[in-house]
């Protein structure tokens, strides 16, 4: 798996899910089609009058989510920019020609109320539930920065086994310290609330 397959998959699945945040704060989320793929950037079509338009110029901030028919979650986590201006015309009669139902909603010159946005750098994570152990990996596009999730055991584990005895996944290995197989984690935390030492801690958090 790679962050050009994870898009691909996303294409896929077609109609995805675009989570913003309004300006109240609140999470917002709508499903978009009208995507085109590039091997590295996403482009899309919404209308410069929509909540989801203006949510996006104002903080340009996006999480965007695929789940397929083999229980795979694609999320990408990004930031949406308005293509640039001399390329609109070109990205929005591609989109119209890969997705035909679009002359459906925006007849004839009704499409020159879209926007086309664009994403160049994203956080991809991926997700295989249809497998055990699962499988889970991070990928950027763009040299975008791959988010530290999950857990980690310290140097202060006793080498009890009790991580190990409650890990749904079976994905701890004794040593000293045990350690967690991170593609294989379900991020549940079943070993942190189990350890009688706190030594199990979150990935990223100062000890």
């Amino acid at each position: 798996m790679d962050a050009k397959t994870c898009l691909q998959k996303m294409q896929y699945v077609g109609v995805l899910a675009f989570a913003t945040v309004d300006a109240q704060g609140a999470p917002q989320v709508r499903n978009i089609s009208a995507i085109h793929y590039e091997p590295d950037a996403i482009y899309f079509f919404t209308a410069r009058g929509k909540d989801f338009c203006r949510e996006l110029l104002a903080d340009g901030r996006v999480q965007i989510l695929a789940y397929t028919r083999y229980k795979e979650m694609i999320r990408l986590s990004a930031r949406a920019v308005p293509a640039p201006q001399e390329e609109q015309a070109h990205w929005i009669d591609t989109i119209f020609a890969e997705q035909p139902y679009l002359a459906n909603v925006y007849p004839g010159g009704t499409r020159e109320i879209g926007l086309v946005f664009v994403i160049r750098q994203a956080a991809i994570e991926y997700f295989h539930l249809g497998v055990r152990p699962i499988f889970r990996e991070s990928y950027t596009v763009g040299g975008a920065a791959a988010p530290i999730k999950g857990y980690e055991i310290g140097d202060d584990c006793i080498g009890c086994g009790t991580c190990e005895a409650n890990c749904p996944q079976g994905c701890i290995t004794p040593g000293a310290p045990f350690s967690i197989e991170q593609e294989h984690c379900l991020h549940c935390g079943n070993c942190y609330e189990h350890c009688p030492v706190s030594a199990v801690r979150r990935r990223g958090e100062e000890t």
